[in-house]
């Protein structure tokens, strides 16, 4: 079903309600915030719907439906206990073409009413077409819960001040780049408000860069879910992001209103140097711009961030750094497993496929007492495994290759490090993990998927 989310206005429109218990004084509630005029129609009512009628509230018709009574409403909802009777009322609303919602009867429905979270003039509605209002109203509590208790009165100041906006300046992209730098911002009615001093200012002549700032972002796995809360508020909020090529579709359609860029490299080959993309992040945030810098797992970890931060740093440009979850964390949730075993490792390592081979680097840990996370390990693996073993790691060493982890299309490829190097090449991006601490869940896995496949 394909419904289309609209808000009604019914700010003095003839409503009807037939039926008056308690399934229909939840309806009362919802229409008599509205301003509608509403009109009641049973045999019988609550007290506390006879009370309203008394207050001059609502009208009560005390009798059985009648089709006449449809006469000039707007829409009309069927609320009784008898079901019969609901869809009478429903086949004659769509005699007359009027919308009508029959309670709890999903066929007899033109329109749903959603779960609504409210803050003053924001209305956030919720609607699963009727399937089911329990996971519509476990979705409002938990939304209500993360909107701040304040954002009526500031939805209000806003709404004045872009009135007052759209009559000063001209139609324009600056126009549209200040209503998003203000949509951003504390607004108050102050005449003092700093917000307020930057929406009146002659376009161009604004401090633009007072929101100019760069935000290095760790978009987890892959998994929009595992994003952090703030990472989410800021991929929405942004006016430019500047993402990696493993950054999946489901994450970059977050970023609704923002340019979005891809400044990644796939496979070594690369579309940008890392030149040119801290040149973008700073030329974006000197012009006024909330620029989302998107890195696939953590940015802290081989996402060359130090370089980023050092250019920003010296561009004299404003930035933070927003932790993500990495693709080792999300690799060992996929299989699932400690890699801090208290019985069988202590340490662990992180380190990319070069690194990894390398003699060179500073050596890893006992390798009975470490867990090794390689990220980028390459699709060939056998250099590689060939310089573990040099270095006496024993060929029963547990290994475990997950690729694309978090992600819908994951998959975990259990061996050891002597069958390593002859492991089938994993899409991308993939990690290996590698240490004693992961035998057992990889030994618990490997019991799962046979009793799966016996029962199948």
């Amino acid at each position: 079903m394909s419904l289309l989310p609209i808000f009604l206005n019914l700010e003095g429109r003839q409503c009807l309600l037939v039926g008056a218990g308690t399934v229909a004084l939840d309806k009362i509630g919802s229409l008599l915030k509205t301003g509608a005029r509403l009109r009641v129609v049973a045999p019988c009512a609550k007290e506390d719907v006879r009370q309203l009628a008394r207050e001059g509230k609502l009208e009560w018709a005390e009798r059985a439906f009648d089709p006449a009574d449809l006469d000039d409403s707007y829409l009309v909802i069927a609320a009784t206990d008898s079901p019969e009777v609901n869809t009478a009322v429903y086949q004659a609303a769509v005699e007359r073409g009027i919308p009508c919602n029959s309670v709890d009867d999903i066929p007899n429905c033109d329109f749903f009413f959603g779960s609504v979270v409210s803050r003053g003039d924001l209305q956030i509605a919720i609607s699963t077409a009727g399937e089911s209002p329990a996971v519509a109203q476990r979705l409002r509590r938990e939304i209500d819960a993360q909107l701040p208790e304040d954002l009526g009165p500031w939805l209000k100041n806003l709404g004045e001040l872009r009135r007052e906006v759209l009559q000063i300046h001209s139609r324009g992209e600056e126009r549209k780049l200040l209503l998003h730098q203000l949509a951003q911002r504390q607004v108050c009615d102050s005449e003092a408000c700093p917000s307020r001093r930057l929406a009146l200012a002659p376009l161009g002549k604004a401090p633009v860069d007072e929101d100019g700032k760069v935000w290095l972002v760790g978009a987890g796995p892959g998994d929009p879910d595992l994003l952090t809360v703030k990472a989410l508020r800021l991929i929405q909020s942004a006016h430019v992001v500047l993402h990696d090529d493993l950054v999946p579709r489901a994450i970059l359609e977050l970023a609704r209103t923002a340019d979005i860029v891809n400044v990644g490299k796939r496979c070594g080959v690369k579309n940008i140097t890392q030149e040119e993309i801290n040149e973008l992040m700073i030329e974006h945030a000197r012009n006024g711009r909330r620029v989302v810098r998107l890195k696939s797992g953590d940015p802290l970890i081989f996402g060359r961030a130090a370089e980023e931060m050092a250019a920003l740093t010296d561009a004299d440009v404003r930035f933070e750094v927003v932790p993500g979850i990495t693709a080792a964390f999300a690799a060992a949730a996929a299989i699932p497993c400690s890699l801090t075993d208290r019985n069988s490792a202590s340490n662990v390592t992180f380190s990319t496929g070069h690194h990894a081979q390398s003699h060179n680097e500073s050596r890893l840990p006992a390798k009975e007492d470490a867990t090794r996370v390689v990220y980028m390990p390459g699709r060939d693996l056998r250099l590689l495994a060939a310089e573990w073993l040099a270095d006496g790691v024993p060929p029963e060493f547990p290994c475990a290759v997950v690729s694309r982890a978090a992600q819908p299309d994951q998959k975990v490829f259990r061996t050891t490090l002597g069958e390593l190097g002859e492991a089938e090449p994993a899409l991308a991006p993939s990690v290996l993990l590698a240490g004693w601490a992961i035998q057992d869940a990889l030994s618990a896995l490997s019991r799962s998927e046979a009793d799966l496949a016996a029962t199948a």
